[in-house]
């Protein structure tokens, strides 16, 4: 066991290294990232494994060109951010690293940790949504990220999320139901959208009406479906000027097809309560509970609704 110095993106970064041998050969192991050499003088909690540290490696510093502390290096150091536990767990339960590696191995272009990338965006995306930009520059934050992944990585990961989008959900759909015993009979459904920084169209970038006031940039309209728990079950992507009420019917089959549920009831807002919708929902042999203005109601429906 001993310290390994490794250089990327302009820093120096510590590990404690295992080698072992395996059909005759010397392999490494990393038992440890011990992070940023820069970080680590300067890190509070890392005072006190400055003399172990010195002790061990002394002997063999000018081999691996180990760290030299002394007490007196260290001074208020750097947080790193280990809160993302709480979702790794919810992670490794659900098995998604299990999945997206089974698709890593098949697929030979793929030549990095799509988990680990994956995972850094979402975890990102959960506690503080930023840029891809920002999340490579933010890496360092978070405890074991500092130095496995680099800007390309996460643009290409998101190729590969959008190519295996409709499989991951489907497989996350049957694990929510083995884990949590999810029944999936009532549908929350809701409509939003997603601006750019850009006037540029294309097929699915398109000006429309801006949920964000945001009149004069190109969106794209997306609708997701969540079970009563809240738990999402699948969304799709729309063109930006898609009215809301014309996104049920990918909706509806995606519920049928996919999915394969027949007993539901939709629940929607009073933009997505058209004639054509209703009569779409009741087709598909679903139930629904949508918003209405009660002036908009005839004298029948009045009377029902009315009636103690």
């Amino acid at each position: 066991m001993f310290l390994k110095i490794t250089k990327a993106g302009g820093y120096e970064y510590a590990k404690i290294v295992h080698n072992y041998r395996e059909n005759g050969k010397i392999k490494q192991k990393v038992l440890l990232n011990l992070g940023r050499i820069d970080e680590l003088k300067n890190d509070p909690s890392f005072i006190n494994l400055v003399d172990k540290l010195q002790k061990i490696f002394l002997s063999s510093s000018e081999e691996t060109g180990s760290i030299k502390f002394s007490p007196e290096d260290v001074s208020e150091g750097i947080i790193k951010n280990w809160g993302y536990i709480v979702y790794r767990k919810l992670w490794e339960e659900l098995e998604i690293g299990k999945f997206l590696k089974q698709y890593s191995s098949q697929n030979s272009k793929i030549k990095f940790d799509i988990d680990k990338v994956a995972f850094l965006m979402t975890a990102q995306r959960l506690i503080q949504p930023v840029s891809k930009l920002q999340t490579y520059y933010r890496k360092n934050k978070y405890f074991g990220f500092e130095e496995d992944i680099d800007l390309n990585q996460l643009y290409r990961g998101l190729d590969i999320l959008a190519q295996i989008k409709e499989d991951l959900e489907l497989y996350l759909y049957h694990k929510n139901r083995d884990l949590f015993n999810m029944v999936v009979d009532v549908v929350f459904y809701d409509v939003t959208t997603f601006y750019f920084e850009s006037i540029k169209q294309d097929d699915l970038r398109d000006f429309g009406f801006s949920k964000d006031n945001k009149v004069n940039e190109v969106q794209v309209v997306m609708g997701m479906l969540v079970d009563k728990e809240g738990r999402p079950v699948g969304y799709e992507l729309f063109p930006g000027d898609t009215v809301d009420s014309k996104t049920m019917i990918e909706i509806l089959r995606k519920l049928k097809d996919k999915f394969c549920i027949d007993q539901v009831i939709i629940v929607a807002d009073k933009g997505l309560n058209s004639k054509l919708n209703l009569k779409l929902i009741k087709e598909a042999g679903y139930d629904y509970i949508v918003a209405s203005r009660l002036k908009n109601m005839s004298k029948e429906i009045l009377d029902r609704v009315f009636d103690e």
